[in-house]
């Protein structure tokens, strides 16, 4: 296992990580037999670096791994968990919800506490509920190690962020498809310029890059006398930046574990050759050819008068296309476009009212009107109320749940 130093504190962290959103599951919850060899096993490896969240798997992602890293694997990692800030409507609120993140995951502090998909509007909300005294106090009496957020707003949004604290690291959604989408190369290269840590999520794009890959796509990984994997190619390219610190993986196919294991021995930095970046570039063309939308996501197009996010719509719509992954891709239409997680200022697609201004700025020439009216019709209608209500019930009842627990516990 190769390891990285988190440039702040000295940690020599795992190149891969590993992620706790997508464990196995059985009868719809998790396969803790199984998940739990997993984690072993990457722990055994090598792997010290493990990322999770309060609503994960339904919120049993954090009480999941208090049970798999119980005796001497706790001590052995690096745990990361994240504050769903939409659910902190008070200063007390995030004492609570620490607390019960800390019950479910059976330790007395958190190594990587994240704040949860922060966006601009978001932040400037927290900053007046006190938050910077939260992670402070957190600090001081040792519940939070380092302190970070995780991101997938606009490359303006990041950097304030960035410069309107002394964070120590950050988490970004980064892969070959997605350098100029969200933070994107250029947010990359300015959080590490400021000393901050990188984590990298969705490095294959929620699977799309390592699944099943268009012959068209794999005419050209075949040019190539050297034999990786998409999965390969794709990992590979994320850890050659040097900039990056982990990358997490959300492994449950015992099969990947061990081909992740294996790229996470070799791959280091600025060792991909010109020749194997310009062959990743023509897959990257390639793929922008094939997808239902030609949208590189540069957000020439924002804002939206309407508040439609068109290019997170647009990602989402392509991601699900490819991978085949209907169920997945509503629900992360849900959890990004829509309020369902309490947050303010939905942004789907039907949003629309036709005015047409973001097409005479879209560099692409996107029909971006008519795609949005193909992002509704795929993921929006009857289904998608009820399901939007489904879960914004199960989250609001998550969020009583760990507010009581964690007002029980003070």
């Amino acid at each position: 296992m190769l390891y990285r130093t988190m440039k702040k504190n000295g940690d020599k962290l795992s190149i891969l990580g590993f992620g706790c959103m997508r464990l196995p599951e059985k009868n719809g919850k998790i396969d803790e037999d199984r998940a739990s060899q997993q984690l072993h096993h990457a722990i055994d490896n090598g792997v010290n670096y493990i990322d999770t969240a309060m609503f994960y798997h339904r919120g049993t992602s954090e009480s999941f791994l208090g049970r798999a890293l119980s005796g001497s694997y706790r001590e052995r990692v690096k745990l990361a968990t994240k504050l769903p800030y939409w659910n902190a409507k008070d200063r007390n609120d995030m004492d609570n919800l620490l607390r019960a993140q800390l019950s479910m995951l059976k330790t007395d502090h958190i190594d990587y506490y994240l704040i949860h998909n922060l966006n601009g509007p978001g932040w400037k909300t927290m900053q007046d509920l006190g938050i910077i005294d939260f992670i402070e106090r957190a600090k001081r009496d040792g519940r939070i190690v380092n302190c970070g957020f995780s991101f997938h707003s606009t490359l303006h949004e990041f950097k304030m962020i960035i410069n309107n604290y002394d964070w120590d690291f950050c988490q970004i959604q980064y892969n070959y498809l997605d350098e100029q989408n969200q933070a994107g190369t250029e947010g990359l290269e300015y959080a590490s310029s400021k000393g901050l840590g990188v984590i990298i999520m969705e490095p294959l794009r929620g699977g799309i890059l390592a699944g099943k890959v268009p012959p068209s796509v794999q005419e050209i990984w075949d040019r190539v006398e050297i034999r990786r994997t998409p999965a390969e190619w794709a990992l590979r390219w994320v850890w050659n930046r040097p900039e990056v610190t982990v990358v997490l993986s959300g492994m449950n196919n015992e099969r990947h574990i061990e081909e992740n294991l294996l790229i996470a021995c070799q791959a280091l930095p600025g060792s991909l050759s010109n020749s194997e970046l310009d062959l990743i570039r023509d897959v990257v063309n390639k793929y922008r050819t094939i997808m239902k939308v030609g949208c590189t996501g540069c957000r020439y197009c924002m804002p939206c008068p309407s508040g439609v996010d068109i290019p997170t719509c647009f990602e989402i719509y392509n991601s699900g296309f490819m991978m085949g992954n209907r169920k997945e891709a509503m629900y992360n239409y849900l959890g990004r476009c829509t309020d369902v997680l309490g947050k303010d200022n939905p942004s789907y697609a039907s949003l629309c009212r036709q005015c047409g201004l973001c097409e005479k700025h879209c560099p692409q020439e996107i029909k971006i009107r008519s795609g949005l009216k193909d992002v509704a019709k795929e993921f929006e209608g009857v289904r998608f109320t009820i399901t939007n209500l489904i879960g914004r019930h199960l989250f609001a009842r998550m969020r009583r749940r760990d507010l009581r627990m964690g007002r029980t516990l003070s």
